[in-house]
């Protein structure tokens, strides 16, 4: 399945501030962007790829075995300083974030990321462990239910939803739950994007996404050398939300109200402060429509 990594161009030219330097992509997917770093980084360069999907470790392998500059670990966000250390890596020049779904998880129906392909409700970015949607589908109460596509998915009318999905229960395929929010709408059909709401309601809770991707921005930064950059390419409102509050605190510090902030006690600098696709890019790859690319670099 072939996956064009978002504003592959952009992200490189933001980041690489030293060519023998120490890279992370911390969401190596397929390896379009660590494919694309490693097109410009010199032979002393090394690249350390994380990803918690197996999938994405066997595709690592593959670049392995062709670059000797890469080494992979298995790692949520979370895991970012832990992953290093295993690897011996004590600061690096960037860390890169590309967060959310990929297009080869959409596209396999094993993965049950997609609500227009039938498969089982899986929705787990590593799917050898946790919990998967249709364990916690068919458990959760109402109330839940309705937290969580309100809060992840900005689902109006989000009880109904949720009261319509136990109705249905037991739940065990992506179409099973499409049928559900289905049966909430009359005389129409769902709309798709209502139903990509729920499917990122879902996926984010389960993963716990939102606070893995603030945990591991604060892992990565603390991990950057003088001058290293933090790039983050996100897709949603959510994801921006998180990266936007959390870079903006190095670059302008939190201070009580009427002091200012001095140049001091900034420990970051905007590189890309908003990025969007190009229109060629949008045309050419729909799915990059909302991705917004950040990168702030480190001053000490």
């Amino acid at each position: 399945m072939h996956h064009e990594p978002v504003l592959r161009d952009e992200l490189v030219r933001a980041v690489i501030t030293d060519f023998d330097g120490t890279y992370v992509d911390a969401t190596f997917g397929r390896g379009g962007h660590a494919r694309a770093l490693l097109a410009k980084l010199a032979p002393k360069a090394s690249l350390i790829a994380m990803d918690r999907d197996p999938d994405a470790e066997l595709a690592a392998r593959d670049l392995i075995a062709q670059d000797p500059r890469v080494k992979f670990a298995s790692a949520r966000f979370s895991d970012l300083n832990q992953a290093l250390e295993q690897v011996g890596v004590a600061s690096v020049n960037a860390v890169i974030f590309d967060v959310g779904v990929s297009s080869p998880q959409l596209e396999d129906p094993e993965r049950g990321f997609a609500f227009d392909i039938d498969g089982p409700l899986d929705m787990r970015m590593d799917n050898r462990r946790g919990e998967t949607a249709k364990s916690w589908l068919n458990r959760a109460q109402v109330d839940d239910l309705t937290d969580v596509l309100r809060t992840y998915g900005d689902v109006r009318s989000a009880r109904r939803f949720a009261q319509a999905i136990v109705a249905r229960r037991p739940l065990a395929t992506t179409y099973d739950l499409v049928e559900s929010v289905q049966s909430a709408i009359t005389n129409a059909k769902v709309p798709a994007r209502l139903l990509a709401r729920v499917f990122q309601a879902v996926r984010i809770h389960l993963n716990d996404e939102l606070r893995e991707l603030e945990l591991g921005l604060e892992q990565a930064f603390a991990k950057l050398a003088p001058q290293g950059r933090l790039a983050v390419i996100t897709f949603h409102s959510l994801e921006h939300r998180i990266a936007r509050l959390t870079l903006r605190e190095w670059v302008a510090p939190s201070t009580p109200r009427g002091i200012p902030v001095s140049a001091k006690q900034a420990l970051a600098r905007y590189v890309e402060k908003s990025v969007r696709p190009s229109y060629s890019e949008r045309a050419r790859n729909p799915r990059s429509r909302s991705a917004m690319l950040q990168v702030v670099e480190r001053l000490r």
